[in-house]
């Protein structure tokens, strides 16, 4: 039988001075010192962590012949004790943005075929129903914007869940497909073709996001379907402004959403070649932590993404 208590009960008798006390001891490695940290004696700081032990029903720290560590039992409190923190601080930060009739402030992250359409649509409809309402604003790859979520840097992704991602503390709402497609300037003489193979794009330089994201991989699984080496000259980029302007004053051609080249406003300057994509990207969508309780700036900013997206879609 467990030893571990029912929710009801860590939900009242768990005091936040016990989690702070579990977040210096394993800052300081010593109950002396955690003691100092939050203002007590360490019998007091002593009597406390058995007090907690007592009620979780576990060793959450081993005593060593100079210091402590935290048990698996202890580590796990401590992921929880800095959520519970975090959330504080977000609770506290919400409050005094409601105080000073602001609605609070959002931190979005955006693929950047999203960040173009998509999001900017949303902020400026945002922004005229919420004009107090502060946002920050993160453009990158899939991956690289998942970490940053799930490590509390960001509240909420405007992207895919990239393969291989941790995705269990992860909400996906689905908004949506993208369709690939390849582009040139139109100066290109590519641009005039009628009919294109992979083998003879092969040779040519690709701009291309990095690895390891969704759109990479998928353009790599393009050449692989096709039985033709990736190309060996290439350019990496994240930016969308980079890559339209490489097209339109080099011979490069890249790979993006055709979403991008339809809203782009010199689309007269590109040209969509003559080759299809097999492999489809992924779902794009809303991401969110599963455990995180969504603060009125982030409810009002999902709620918009929402409505615009379902405006483009009639």
């Amino acid at each position: 039988m467990s030893r571990i208590p029912e929710a009801a009960l860590i939900h009242s008798r768990l005091r936040l001075r016990q989690l702070r006390l579990m977040l210096a001891l394993e800052e300081f490695g010593s109950l002396r010192r955690a003691a100092d940290e939050i203002g007590m004696t360490q019998p007091a700081a002593t009597k406390m962590l058995h007090e907690a032990e007592g009620l979780l029903g576990v060793e959450l720290f081993e005593r060593l012949p100079r210091g402590m560590r935290a048990t698996p039992f202890g580590e796990t409190v401590i992921y929880y004790a800095r959520m519970v923190f975090a959330e504080l601080s977000g609770m506290r930060e919400e409050l005094a943005a409601l105080e000073s009739g602001n609605l609070g402030r959002v931190t979005v992250g955006a693929i950047p075929a999203l960040a173009s359409g998509l999001l900017t649509r949303t902020i400026a409809t945002l922004k005229k129903s919420h004009p107090r309402l502060s946002m920050s604003i993160q453009v990158d790859t899939s991956d690289v914007l998942v970490q940053a979520l799930q490590q509390d840097q960001l509240d909420v992704v405007l992207g895919r869940i990239p393969t291989g991602a941790r995705a269990d503390d992860l909400l996906f709402d689905s908004l949506g497909e993208e369709e690939l497609c390849v582009i040139a300037g139109a100066q290109n003489p590519v641009a005039s073709a009628t009919n294109l193979t992979w083998t003879e794009l092969q040779g040519m330089t690709w701009v291309l996001q990095q690895h390891p994201s969704p759109m990479r991989a998928i353009v790599n699984q393009a050449f692989h379907n096709a039985r033709v080496d990736i190309p060996s000259s290439i350019v990496e980029t994240t930016s969308i402004m980079t890559l339209l302007s490489l097209l339109q004053q080099t011979d490069m051609i890249g790979v993006t959403p055709r979403s991008v080249v339809e809203d782009y406003p010199g689309r007269h300057l590109l040209a969509m070649l003559p080759i299809t994509f097999e492999p489809r990207l992924p779902p794009f969508g809303l991401i969110t932590r599963r455990h995180r309780i969504k603060s009125s700036a982030m409810q009002a900013f999902i709620s918009a993404v929402k409505a615009e997206q379902a405006l483009a879609a009639n």
